[in-house]
């Protein structure tokens, strides 16, 4: 076989099903090409599959199979790229993936493939990051969200609010450069609405954003309420099995046991925490603060109280800071609707009656976790895409410049600091896109990615 230089040509196994199924080494880079060509002994024709004797530089047979040829720039990466589908036993694959860098190519670094489509303008880096999020979709709806993120729909979305952008920043960055002018362009009425416009097109791409935040990560739901009101029980109905140990004695839970679970296609995590209580037991009170950390970080927090009794002050005062409370008044089946607590004793009007021992309430429970995790009824629908935490976290500055630029328009009369304003809203957006990156983001992105990807 040709020693093939060119340390620009990577190689990795990129998927390996096990003996019997199918694997795949993959190649791209500059001599990409050349090396499927060496291996296989034959000549490779673009986009068509090849059915080939792989053979090593001995010309001893390693297997039969499949070789596909991409060249450049129709290709994943951009670059020429080459697969090499053989059996699925790893000792083959591994035997391939040694012909591939003994004739020139080097490993790839993990999301190398990825991050090469996304220097080569093949994916923004939204796009790259939702090809992480397919592979690692835990559920049908997250599965779902990250192809329309792949296919580009919060990519279009964020492009289409740049372009508004820069239209509002000509506008007032004109009414600088040319204050001589007899017309106030900053007191235009019609600048004020395409802000207003524009302000309302963020806020409804940061909430679709955040809910698909909460289709990738996953709902963080903290279970809490007193000792015996039926958390560890709620746990295990959800679960669907005996996940969480309950007794009759108070304080059975010490620790926080969380389940993974999955309510019509969309996933959530359920943490069941130790009841809230004054203790001298210090076991018990380490149970007790790791409740309060799950709780304060918990993106929703399901409080279970004894439906029979007033709901405690101590209790209400402890969930103030919550970012999302859900009151759950359990025990519905020891207590007729004529005699459960009027509306002014309980903790919210809102709260739902459950039962875990006959389990009313629990499908309506389920119906609103799956809404609050961003299955239907949440608004969604063709639209929602995957977004990570940093996507969110960039449209929550993009919102506050905007409306900094909308207080110096409206109130200050301050066109340049306006103009700031908007410039770094538009500068945020690109950290979205990968128009404006860094090597030590692209670096974080990147290295949670698998290999051959």
């Amino acid at each position: 076989m040709t020693d093939h230089t060119g340390s620009d040509t990577i190689a990795a196994i990129a998927t390996a099903n096990g003996r019997g199924g199918i694997g795949v080494v993959r190649l791209s880079g500059p001599q990409a090409l050349a090396i499927g060509a060496a291996l296989s002994g034959r000549r490779l024709r673009p986009r068509y599959a090849s059915h080939v004797i792989f053979r090593d530089d001995r010309r001893e047979i390693i297997d039969d199979g499949i070789v596909l040829a991409f060249p450049a720039p129709h290709s994943y990466t951009g670059e020429d790229v080459v697969e090499l589908q053989a059996h699925g036993n790893p000792v083959l694959l591994a035997w391939l993936l040694r012909c591939c860098l003994q004739a020139g190519a080097r490993s790839a670094r993990p999301g190398e493939f990825t991050e090469r489509a996304y220097r080569n303008g093949r994916l923004d880096l939204a796009q790259a990051e939702a090809v992480a999020d397919l592979i690692a979709a835990g559920s049908e709806a997250a599965a779902r969200a990250a192809r329309r993120a792949l296919d580009g729909v919060f990519s279009r979305r964020v492009t289409a609010l740049q372009a508004a952008l820069t239209a509002l920043r000509v506008h007032v960055e004109a009414a600088i450069d040319f204050p001589e002018e007899e017309i106030d362009f900053l007191a235009d009425a019609e600048l004020m609405r395409r802000l207003d416009a524009v302000i309302a097109e963020h806020d409804a791409l940061l909430l679709d954003a955040a809910r698909g935040r909460r289709l990738r990560d996953g709902l963080h739901v903290a279970i809490v309420g007193a000792p015996n009101a039926g958390k560890s029980s709620l746990l295990n109905a959800l679960a669907g099995f005996e996940r969480a140990i309950v007794t009759a004695q108070a304080g059975t839970t010490r620790d926080v046991l969380r389940e993974a679970i999955v309510v019509d296609g969309v996933e959530l995590t359920l943490a069941d925490t130790a009841g809230l209580r004054a203790s001298v037991d210090a076991i018990e009170r380490e149970g007790v603060r790791r409740a309060r950390a799950e709780w304060q970080a918990a993106d929703l927090v399901l409080a279970v109280v004894d439906g029979s009794a007033p709901v405690p002050a101590s209790l209400i005062a402890e969930l103030a800071e919550a970012k999302a409370v859900w009151w759950l008044y359990n025990k519905a089946d020891l207590v007729p609707d004529d005699r459960r607590l009027p509306v002014a004793e309980l903790a919210a009007p809102d709260g739902l009656w459950i039962s875990v021992r006959d389990g009313s309430g629990l499908d309506e429970l389920r119906r609103r976790l799956h809404v609050a995790a961003g299955g239907a009824g949440a608004g969604a629908g063709a639209g929602d895409f995957s977004a990570r935490a940093r996507h969110v976290e960039a449209l929550r500055r993009v919102g506050e410049q905007l409306r900094q630029a909308a207080i110096r328009l409206r109130i200050d009369r301050a066109g340049e600091l306006a103009a700031e304003e908007l410039r770094l809203a538009q500068r945020a957006l690109d950290e979205i896109t990968g128009v404006v990156d860094s090597d030590a983001l692209l670096g974080a992105i990147f290295a949670g990615f698998c290999i051959g990807k």
